[in-house]
């Protein structure tokens, strides 16, 4: 059978930086003709950057978008790339679209382009557009309606974007065409778990295709998004061939010995399932045969390591894609700002890390102690500014009680923060948790300022877990453990009053975890969430909690999407309504 050396680019791209990302695509096409490859496959809008939002429907973006793929193919052959075939994701526009109601401004397309000596010698657009969980492409694209089998050393590769794998028709197509590869990029954003659905659909898709499927996924930070590579390649019934790493831009390169095309004649107007096949034949002739190489096999990464990279990737692309040098939080001493503090230094390294601790005359001993010796483990630095004295300024003139008197505390504390990012330029990082978010357990204007908010996806329960993960993984290197252990085994507690512990206003946080994942991530209504096994009054005032604090949690900053439903993106509730989870 005919031999085909492919190459998957893992890549990180940056929205809206057309020039930098072609960079990319250069850097990787010339390490893919350095190994030999013949193809090569670059992730969903690569150009562009991936997800571009209301950006698609600028004419300017569109029109810059096209002209960059167009010089890109000629800069691939200057470069001595001209003699490889690379599949790149680019925006496009839909020719001769009609404007009106339901169809986005400009007609843009989600596209790739095949480039090959000199120049783009077809191009195909996503037909199934991602419209659920945070995807929101109807408002941004029109769909495609072509399929394109484009033939490869006398063999037979078909196309897919994305979401046309998760839909039924494109491997079914594949067969149709009698493809032999059904090469797939992707913008594929990462949550918990995902690996594994991912690896299952790729597999069937396989399968039913009767062809090997190779699948490509973009790397990095965007917003609240992070994708995780996590490139697959399978064989017809399904057998991972090769696996790229996690989080970490790479080429991942497979040799695959694959059944020859059959003999069609190029440009025939083919039809399947309401979409054209196109037919388009770079080089007819098999490749020279060659001696494969080892093939990668990355081994995925344990639970608690997987969620905890993908923080440290979210925040390390946000301070660097969005040009700030450094970051500064609270430290309180406690289990969330100790935590921050681990993925911060993880990400941008200790220079960069600016804690800042603000004792109060409630804060313990041990809170100060704490925050000082995470300071000493890690490296970053630590800096104690006492708000007792403006706080009893404060008092002078307002004279507060009760929760506005321990909210002052924190608005002080935030006034603080912000001074100092003003001074030095630092981003501001809110250390909230998704538990807290959820029950509106912060500090509107206080705690919750920031710029981005690391851990806002992670719950109360796995935020102790990534800790303990963390300081395990230091110890099985021969590190010294980021986070103090009395930082993991204390009680939790804002500290805003004396003797003030989390528990004393809200449930036991495993049991409030379960109960949010319930309603947050499953969305049951009250009485499913009760026939759960759940105590009724636990599940009344826990609902009541979450449906209070939406009008906080449109305010506070974005943060990394880690788990199935994330507040902002994935989970949109107005802030006024009268609906209400009554048993």
């Amino acid at each position: 059978m005919p031999q085909l050396r492919l190459a998957l680019a893992q890549a990180n791209a940056t929205v809206g930086d057309l020039a930098g990302n072609a960079d990319l695509v250069v850097e990787h096409c010339k390490q893919a003709v350095a190994q030999g490859a013949h193809l090569v496959v670059f992730p969903e809008m690569m150009l562009t950057g991936y997800p571009i939002e209301d950006l698609a429907m600028r004419a300017s973006l569109i029109k810059a978008s096209r002209a960059t793929a167009e010089e890109l193919a000629v800069r691939l052959q200057d470069e001595g790339c001209g003699d490889l075939v690379a599949v790149v994701g680019f925006l496009d526009q839909a020719e001769g679209a009609p404007e009106g109601l339901g169809i986005p401004k400009n007609a843009p397309l989600n596209s790739v382009a095949v480039m090959h000596g000199g120049r783009i010698v077809t191009r195909q657009a996503k037909h199934h557009l991602w419209n659920y969980g945070v995807g929101d492409e109807i408002r941004n694209f029109v769909p495609g309606h072509e399929i394109n089998i484009v033939q490869i050393g006398g063999i037979d590769v078909a196309l897919a974007i994305c979401e046309d794998l998760w839909r039924d028709g494109p491997s079914a197509a594949a067969k149709a065409a009698e493809a032999a590869l059904l090469v797939v990029p992707n913008g594929s954003p990462y949550e918990a778990d995902k690996d594994d659905v991912r690896l299952e659909l790729c597999s069937r898709r396989a399968r039913e295709g009767e062809c090997v499927l190779a699948y490509v996924n973009l790397v990095g930070g965007q917003d609240e998004l992070v994708f995780d590579g996590d490139s697959i390649v399978v064989d017809q019934d399904g057998a991972v061939l090769a696996r790229s790493g996690q989080f970490d831009a790479e080429l991942l390169v497979v040799d695959l010995d694959l059944p020859a095309a059959t003999p069609t004649m190029p440009g025939a107007d083919e039809r399947f399932g309401g979409l054209t096949i196109k037919r388009t034949i770079i080089s007819a002739e098999p490749f020279a045969a060659y001696e494969p190489l080892p093939t990668e096999h990355a081994e995925r990464m344990p639970r608690e390591q997987e969620i905890y990279t993908a923080l440290v990737t979210g925040l390390r692309d946000y301070v660097r894609k969005n040009g700030f040098s450094s970051v500064l939080f609270g430290m309180s001493g406690g289990i969330d700002s100790t935590l921050v503090a681990a993925i911060a230094v993880d990400a941008l390294g200790p220079d960069k890390v600016f804690g800042v601790s603000n004792p109060s005359a409630w804060s313990t001993e041990h809170s100060r102690t704490d925050a000082e010796e995470q300071a000493r483990r890690t490296g970053l630095t630590l800096q104690t500014v006492p708000i007792a004295p403006i706080f009893d300024a404060y008092q002078d003139a307002l004279h507060l009680d009760g929760l506005a008197e321990e909210n002052l505390q924190a608005r002080i504390r935030a006034v603080i923060w912000m001074g100092l990012s003003n001074q030095h330029g630092h981003l501001v990082l809110a250390c909230g948790n998704k538990s807290e978010l959820a029950t509106g357990y912060s500090t509107i204007y206080g705690d919750a300022v920031g710029g981005y908010a690391p851990i806002k996806d992670v719950p109360k329960t796995l935020v102790w877990q990534l800790a303990r993960w963390r300081n395990a993984y230091a110890a099985e290197r021969g590190e010294t453990p980021p986070i103090p252990e009395g930082t993991i085994t204390k009680a939790p507690s804002a500290e805003l009053r004396p003797g003030q512990l989390d528990s004393d206003s809200l449930p036991p946080y495993d049991q409030l975890d379960a109960v949010l994942d319930a309603y947050v991530e499953r969305d049951l209504g009250s009485a499913d969430v009760v026939a759960e096994g759940f105590d009724p009054a636990l599940v009344e005032r826990v609902i009541g909690l979450v449906d209070r604090a939406e009008y906080k949690r449109r305010q506070y900053p974005p943060g990394p999407k880690v788990s199935r439903r994330n507040f902002g993106r994935d989970r949109r509730v107005p802030i006024t309504h009268r609906w209400r989870e009554n048993l």
